[in-house]
């Protein structure tokens, strides 16, 4: 098993790497891929050095997998040119999302789609991810009807670039800005860019990706904002349902669910945070408690680490089912 890691030097393909590694996922040889400006770059991994190639190197090894994080325009260029090696390219952009013809993919929900004839396999959006992952149990058990989410999101979903504009802030300095607008002690309710409907990308996207993965029938909208929090993205989520509910029953529905953990107590002040969610492969959900203005209806709040569930180890996830076919 040869596997290629395509943008390995970025936040998601170095957590790529990480997740690798913890998985124990197989391989007999690993390929680091980035843009031209990277290319001869030593990366320690595993206490191996490797040397980054560039993509016609990549494409030409003819690897049996490839994990792309290099953004869209990048994924919509050279993942055809993998497939056509017969590389199964898993891609973590948004490029691939929404086509018809590509299947997008949460393990824990429609990982058994997945066929040999797959070679471009989309990975969904970070904030998209937590959410159905949640939502997914609960459709099954009641049907999701509407679904209203606000989302609180980590600088680390904008990059590197996020990340120093938040230190520089804090630490005075002068530096190169990610966003409009100072991110320190501010929320900036844009994620991605405006679109005609007056919706971010990125809102559109936890509206089109729920519906492909779970149901075209299920109503969304969203309000995204980013935060300056490192550890992870948080969703207050509101629900109705076609069928009325148990407290309890969802709790212990949630609680059973492969890949969910439960912080639900009020009493202890046990609820989930992005802090204590970073580096953790989980979503976790608590705050549950029904909407008592509105029939069939359920409010939660839903963490995961970005980088995480919400990009590398789902990515990888995907790659040990590829492997496994």
């Amino acid at each position: 098993m040869k596997i290629a890691v395509v943008g390995a030097t970025g936040m998601v393909g170095s957590e790529m790497l990480e997740v690798l590694a913890e998985q124990n996922f197989a391989y007999s040889e690993l390929l680091l891929v980035a843009s031209e400006n990277s290319i001869g770059k030593k990366i320690t991994h595993q206490g191996k050095e490797y040397e980054v190639i560039g993509m016609e190197q990549a494409v030409a090894a003819a690897p049996q997998i490839a994990i792309f994080s290099a953004g869209g325009d990048t994924s919509l260029q050279w993942a055809p040119r993998f497939a056509a090696k017969g590389t199964v390219v898993i891609d973590n952009s948004s490029a691939w999302r929404m086509d018809p013809t590509k299947k997008l993919i949460v393990p824990e929900i429609n990982g058994s789609l997945l066929t040999r004839a797959d070679l471009i396999i989309a990975n969904p959006n970070c904030s998209t991810i937590q959410l159905v992952m949640v939502l997914a149990p609960l459709h099954q058990k009641y049907g999701v009807n509407r679904v209203v989410v606000s989302t609180y999101q980590s600088i680390t979903g904008t990059g590197v670039k996020a990340v120093q504009q938040l230190e520089n802030e804090r630490s005075g300095q002068n530096g190169e800005m990610a966003y409009a607008y100072p991110i320190d002690k501010n929320c900036i309710p844009q994620c991605d860019s405006f679109l005609e409907n007056g919706y971010t990308k990125e809102e559109m996207k936890l509206t089109n990706e729920t519906k492909k993965i779970l149901d075209p029938k299920i109503n969304v909208t969203a309000t995204a904002v980013r935060v300056p929090v490192v550890g992870g993205h948080s969703e207050a989520v509101n629900i109705t349902f076609d069928q009325d509910f148990d407290l309890e029953e969802v709790k212990s529905v949630l609680s059973l669910t492969p890949g969910i953990t439960l912080q639900d107590n009020p009493a202890t002040l046990q609820y989930p945070m992005p802090r204590f969610a970073q580096g953790k492969d989980d979503v976790f959900v608590g705050r549950i408690r029904r909407d008592e203005s509105q029939a069939k209806s359920l409010n939660l709040w839903i963490v995961a680490d970005n980088l995480r569930k919400g990009a590398a180890t789902n990515a990888v996830q995907i790659a040990q089912l590829v492997a496994n076919l």
